[in-house]
């Protein structure tokens, strides 16, 4: 009579089970490894800071054509710097410091004139002709910036106040992406942004 071969005892470890353990442990792993991320209230004070970025920069196109009907310089230092006194006595009443809310708004005058010169530059190569029905800068225009730029400060104040914590800033460039428009390969984007990234934390 033949004994039948004793079936060999699953060795601790062996097969799917330590396979899915394995795998659990990973992913475990990798979860602690995750950077940090923000609290949910400040992930939307950011949304809420990049959305009226992209606001502002939207406008821009709508100057260059207006400028490009009368043939006004696209540079306004004179009523640049008058908005940028403005900016910081309001911002310093809002509790934000004048000095980052003069950068910041400075860097928004920037971007907007980035797009303004390349559209200008695009249409001077197609030779364009004035447009028929071109916005009105003091009726159509600066109305929208004025009801931006308070909302705009007290947005910086909300920046101010969550810049050291932790994961902000790679929240912020993530984000940044998605907001705000990527003319001209997000450059005037990124000019926009550069006050934030400076403050945030990584």
């Amino acid at each position: 009579m033949r004994c039948k071969p004793k079936r060999s005892q699953p060795i601790p470890g062996q097969g799917w089970p330590f396979a899915l353990v394995l795998l659990l442990v990973l992913l475990l792993a990798g979860c602690q490894t995750l950077p940090p991320e923000p609290p949910d209230e400040d992930k939307a004070a950011i949304d809420r800071m990049l959305v009226l970025i992209d606001e502002r920069l939207d406008v821009a196109p709508v100057v260059a054509q207006a400028k490009w009907n009368s043939g006004a310089p696209i540079e306004a230092p004179e009523r640049e710097a008058e908005i940028l006194d403005q900016v910081g006595e309001d911002a310093e009443a809002a509790g934000v410091d004048a000095d980052f809310a003069r950068r910041f708004f400075d860097k928004q005058f920037e971007a907007s004139k980035q797009i303004q010169r390349r559209l200008h530059h695009e249409w001077l190569q197609e030779g364009r002709s004035p447009f028929a029905d071109p916005p009105d800068l003091a009726e159509e225009v600066r109305p929208v910036l004025d009801r931006l730029t308070p909302q705009l400060i007290d947005s910086l104040a909300e920046m101010q106040r969550i810049a050291d914590v932790e994961g902000a800033g790679r929240y912020l460039e993530q984000r940044a992406a998605e907001l705000v428009q990527d003319d001209f390969d997000g450059e005037p984007r990124d000019v926009a942004i550069t006050p934030l990234r400076e403050r945030f934390a990584p």
